[in-house]
This record gives C-alpha cells, structure tokens and sequence, in this order.
C-alpha cells in the first residue's frame, strides 16, 4: 500500500515522503496512530505541495541560522557568577546562564541549543558550542567572571 508520513519516523522516512509499505503496517499501526495517510491521486499532489513547501521554509531558516552563526563566531559573552572562598563558585555556569548572556548582547538563542563540553565550575574562559540548525553551528567564547 502506498502511504503518505505525515511526520518523521525513524527508518522509514520523513513528512511528506511517499513509501509503499505492507497493507497490514499500514492499516494497523500507521494510519490509526495518525503517523501516515493513505495515498491516493489527490493526496499525493497535497504532499509534493506539501513537500515543496517544507523544503523553501527549511532553505529560508538555514540561510537565517547561517548568518547568525557567523554573527557569533568569535564572540565573546561575559557571565556574571557568585563567588566564595578562593574564587570558588556556587554551583556551576549551565546553558540557561549563556542564553540569557547571549539575549543580553542581543541574540535570543534557546539553552537547548548550547552545548558545553564540560561542567563549568570555575572562574576563566571556555568556550561553548551553539548549534542553530542541521550542520550549522558556532563556537563562542564564556569568560566567567566574579559578580560584584
């Protein structure tokens, strides 16, 4: 039977795709849990539309990621932390702290987008990862620094 995803599922594909599968995997599992709809001469015209759009929105972002990232290539953000005996701080620098560093200087990027490659727990420079999209990323350098 020839089926239409309507969301990405793992080793079959992705929305908007056009699969042939077994009647029974279709009619029992993906159509019912609203993972795919059947493909007839209507639906198939919807989903290449469908498709094509998907494709402009995701050129259109990655352009927009592409320019941020090099905005931020190089850049440098200041993190502000309570210290105590021997400049030792009071837990740790988290990707939240970086976000809302980086919506200080001006760009609003989501903490689930920075990747730090180890705990930050002490005063110094580190440098951060921020991933925007499909392959586009930046490094970033966090100086952290005694709030006072």
């Amino acid at each position: 039977m020839k089926i239409i995803l309507q969301k990405d599922f793992p080793n079959l594909g992705d929305a908007g795709d056009i699969k042939d599968v077994s009647d029974g995997y279709a009619r029992n599992f993906l159509i019912p849990n609203r993972i795919a709809i059947r493909a007839d001469e209507g639906s198939t015209k919807v989903a290449l539309h469908q498709k094509k759009m998907i494709n402009l929105k995701k050129d259109k972002r990655t352009k927009s990621m592409s320019d941020v990232a090099n905005k931020l290539k190089g850049k440098e953000i200041e993190v502000f932390v309570k210290v105590g005996e021997n400049d030792k701080l009071f837990g740790s620098v988290t990707p939240q702290d970086i976000s809302l560093a980086l919506k200080n200087s001006g760009f609003d990027i989501d903490k689930r987008k920075i990747e730090i490659s180890e705990a930050i727990k002490s005063l110094g420079s580190f440098q951060a990862k921020v991933k925007l999209a499909d392959g586009i990323q930046s490094v970033i350098q966090v100086k952290v620094a005694k709030q006072g």
